[in-house]
């Protein structure tokens, strides 16, 4: 493949697609942001920032606010794919047929596509993994990779420092497209385990709606301790049986990932867990917190997954049995409590 492409393309003006063009704008001269909101994108070009979702940090000179998806489409073919997991699928199957639309006129290949999913979830449509669903639409061809780890899109923007992984097929795959996102302040290690790397930036989700359902309920630090630990061993459990390494799940985008987003409120996924503690309503949080949870939608596919496989996810099965099926939270708590006494590390 080649390793660094002249110009790399951000799909998403979201806070997190915004941070990621930031950081990738230190190591391309022109990085190209699109969004699927014509006035937002409107906006950001005429300030020179992100003012709905990252206020105050102006955009460096050589990032480009590009209206026309089109326009994306250079012969570069780099893409950072940065919106909702809901919307992945429907985002890469327009992206693919650009491609093949004017890949005569423009001497364009979808086998030359990189593409590098910053999204942490699953396809609400299939279950899979969203590098899955990439390598799927573009037929097994292209290059296909995820960047995931610990990080805030606020902090990360601002450049302060932050540590995140790159998975791909393979190592050499990996560490070229880790250094898209180096910067002094971000560190950027690389991973082949592309599932396990995927796996664990979803499944934190669900557990930060669960920390904060817990404190939410006024169960103080031992609760929270409690949740985050057993949360990492069903991250753990599931995620080997969908084919991730156990390792994995020890460092940046396994237990990292968990412990940011179960402990601060920056966490949407958090707050809104927070929210259904307090006896706020799902409807209630979402229009307060004005962006997308992707923890939602995590917890119903991954809920799936695991009957599918047999795996036993307590803590999911209750966020599950809470989000969508109005399942009150004390009461969760107490099944969970009052499940049959086991050795801890066999379940």
């Amino acid at each position: 493949m080649r390793t660094h492409p002249p110009s790399v393309s951000v799909v998403g003006a979201g806070s997190w697609g915004t941070a990621l063009a930031i950081l990738l704008c230190h190591n391309f001269k022109r990085v190209k942001l699109w969004g699927r909101n014509a006035a937002h994108l409107e906006e950001m070009a005429q300030r020179r920032c992100n003012p709905r979702y990252l206020p105050g940090l102006t955009f460096p000179p050589n990032l480009a606010i590009e209206p026309n998806f089109d326009a994306l489409l250079e012969q570069s073919l780099a893409f950072v794919i940065a919106v909702p997991s809901h919307a992945v699928r429907s985002q890469i199957q327009t992206l693919h047929a650009r491609i093949t639309a004017h890949a005569p006129a423009r001497n364009l290949a979808a086998a030359a596509t990189t593409l590098v999913c910053a999204t942490k979830g699953f396809d609400p449509n299939s279950g899979q993994l969203l590098c899955e669903v990439t390598a799927q639409i573009f037929n097994k061809v292209g290059v296909h990779a995820a960047i995931s780890g610990p990080s805030f899109a606020a902090e990360t923007a601002k450049l302060l420092p932050t540590a995140l992984t790159v998975a791909g097929a393979n190592c050499a795959v990996a560490e070229a497209i880790a250094a898209w996102f180096r910067t002094p302040t971000t560190r950027v290690y690389f991973s082949d385990d592309l599932i396990g790397v995927q796996f664990g930036g979803a499944v934190k989700n669900v557990m930060a709606i669960a920390a904060g359902i817990s404190d939410g309920l006024g169960f103080g630090a031992n609760a929270r301790a409690a949740l985050i630990t057993r949360g990492l061993a069903e991250l753990t459990r599931l995620g080997v049986a969908l084919g991730g390494r156990a390792n994995t799940f020890t460092g940046l985008t396994g237990v990292g990932d968990l412990i940011l987003t179960c402990t601060d409120d920056q966490s949407r996924n958090r707050r809104f867990g927070l929210g259904l503690g307090a006896g706020k309503t799902s409807a209630q949080i979402r229009r307060a917190i004005g962006q997308e949870i992707e923890g939602i939608h995590t917890a119903r596919e991954l809920y799936l997954i695991s009957r599918n496989l047999k795996v036993e996810m307590p803590i999911t099965e209750q966020v599950y049995r809470i989000v969508h099926q109005g399942h009150d939270p004390k009461r969760a708590v107490q099944d969970l409590l009052q499940r049959d006494p086991r050795a801890e590390h066999g379940g």
